[in-house]
């Protein structure tokens, strides 16, 4: 054996042996923590019974000592003598516990829902939608190459869907197209979840649409009560102009109104319709939402009847909502103006991460308390103690273990780089944002829709299992940053459903170029 080939050989037996202490030490801290939390969180089941014992003991010890017949002496007095105090307190109780049963809040069910899926007819690739960048002819070259290169790094595929306005050679945005997009897209996953579950649009009492970027006279809303022939009574609403996360914010209203209505369906409807909102100027912050919004759109229809309990999907267990439009630098990093040459479209501010991050780590402060076990809020709170009080500015900032209270993530499919700044910043694995770059890969951004997108991935892998919890996660212009936590009441099989990964499921996870 050659010098070189030996010290080769030492260096990686080495290096190996450098490596294998790191690996001990980390499953080491991996039990440890493990250990911890089991402890913690079980250990009121222990400390409850060592601190009861001392104080039952000395009424033990008297109660033994006495006869049968002082027992029943004992205990015939105090029936007489406490029979008003007796009458008194279980009135009481009765009062009390009609009260809360009155007036606590009512369970909101997701019975059902679904995601549109566009036929081939509206399939646009990469190479197709850079076709019809260059034939528009608005664009400069330089714009055009600039587009190229934000589709091919964007995490989107070939496999995405344009209205038939845009899809076109040329290209044929108008008020009449635009509504074709909206109702096709509303009224194809609207048909679905009333077929899913058999509910007929008569007993649909609450309506909640959100469509940001286009709201026409008539509104949606009201387009969809004349399709769907709704009753007369039914609390119609149209929200526009609140972006991406404008899904969880109609399902937090939906949740507040089915609270005052009882014995009712909500019926949700999340789009964004792009036919009125192509980007033909050539400021480059308004290209990019051109390469990334695609077409798309869900219904979710939710319940408050105790009845639909067996038969829903899920509970909403919280809704959180983030408002960061009081800092100006948030209420314009994403915003609608017109160009120097009088071209509409969005602009995408270079501070959007930023301001995303810090939306979302108040909007974590928020939900943290309600969702995380004991042993990860002891952590927080030590580490914050040391930090502000004890000034250790060593200390890092305790990053709490969310993977702790939640199954499954389902976080705002936007783009490439806010998948990869919430993986960083909440340490989840590619498992946990699998859901999230698949949709951007499959469908795009479809804005307020694509979360619902994501639950249906998971639910066409099969990992769904009774009593887990999915975190939904929405960012949206103003700037808003907005959760719903969902428990599944039941173990979804994948034979059972029907959504739009079912016929293509085992081709997912793709390997997503960088």
């Amino acid at each position: 054996m050659s010098t070189s080939m030996r010290e080769k050989k030492m260096s990686e037996t080495t290096t190996s042996s450098r490596k294998l202490p790191d690996f001990k030490q980390s499953v080491k801290v991996k039990y440890v923590k493990l250990g911890y939390h089991y402890l913690i969180t079980h250990g009121m089941y222990i400390l409850i019974p060592l601190f009861l014992s001392p104080l039952l003991l000395p009424f033990a010890a008297h109660l033994s000592k006495l006869s049968l017949e002082d027992l029943y002496a004992l205990s015939d007095h105090h029936l007489r003598s406490n029979l008003a105090s007796l009458t008194i307190c279980s009135t009481l109780l009765v009062f009390l516990c009609t009260l809360y049963f009155l007036t606590r809040p009512r369970p909101v069910y997701l019975v059902n829902f679904s995601c549109y899926k566009p036929g081939n007819g509206n399939m646009c690739s990469r190479e197709g939608f850079m076709v019809r960048t260059q034939r528009i002819g608005t664009f400069t070259d330089e714009n055009i190459e600039f587009q190229r290169k934000i589709t091919e790094r964007s995490g989107i595929s070939d496999f995405t869907y344009l209205p038939d306005a845009l899809n076109r050679i040329p290209a044929n945005p108008c008020l009449a197209e635009a509504r074709k997009e909206a109702e096709m897209v509303m009224f194809g996953a609207i048909d679905e979840v009333l077929e899913k579950t058999c509910v007929k649009p008569k007993d649909i009492g609450i309506l909640v649409v959100n469509c940001s970027l286009f709201n026409p006279t008539p509104s949606l809303s009201a387009r969809i009560v004349n399709h769907y022939k709704l009753g007369g009574n039914v609390l119609s609403y149209n929200l526009g102009g609140m972006g991406c996360s404008a899904g969880l914010i109609s399902t937090h209203m939906a949740k507040d109104l089915l609270q005052v209505h009882p014995n009712t369906y909500a019926l949700v409807v999340s789009m964004e319709n792009i036919t009125l909102n192509w980007y033909f100027g050539n400021h480059k912050p308004m290209l990019l939402s051109n390469c990334l919004f695609r077409m798309g759109g869900a219904a979710v229809l939710l319940s408050n009847k105790a009845s639909d309990r067996r038969r829903s999907k899920y509970q909403l267990v919280h809704s959180v909502r983030t408002h960061k439009g009081s800092d100006d630098k948030c209420y314009s990093c994403v915003y609608q103006r017109e160009d120097g040459d009088g071209e509409m479209g969005v602009s995408l501010s270079k501070d959007l991460m930023a301001v995303a991050g810090d939306a979302l780590k108040t909007n974590i402060t928020t939900l943290a308390p309600l969702v995380l076990p004991m042993s990860e809020q002891l952590l927080f709170f030590a580490t914050f103690l040391a930090r502000k009080l004890l000034k250790m500015k060593k200390i890092k900032p305790y990053i709490p273990d969310f993977k702790l209270a939640f199954e499954h993530f389902c976080i705002h499919a936007g783009g490439k780089a806010v998948l990869d700044e919430v993986e960083k910043n909440l340490q989840l694995s590619d498992w946990h944002l699998e859901p999230s770059r698949m949709t951007l890969y499959r469908f795009g951004n479809t804005s307020s829709s694509s979360l619902w997108y994501e639950l249906a991935y998971t639910e066409a892998k099969g990992r769904i299992k009774k009593g887990d919890r999915a975190w939904q996660i929405g960012f949206g212009s103003g700037f808003k940053c907005n959760s719903a936590v969902w428990m599944a009441l039941k173990t979804i099989d994948p034979a059972e459903e029907k959504n739009p990964w079912m016929d293509e499921i085992h081709n997912y996870p793709v390997q997503i170029p960088g």
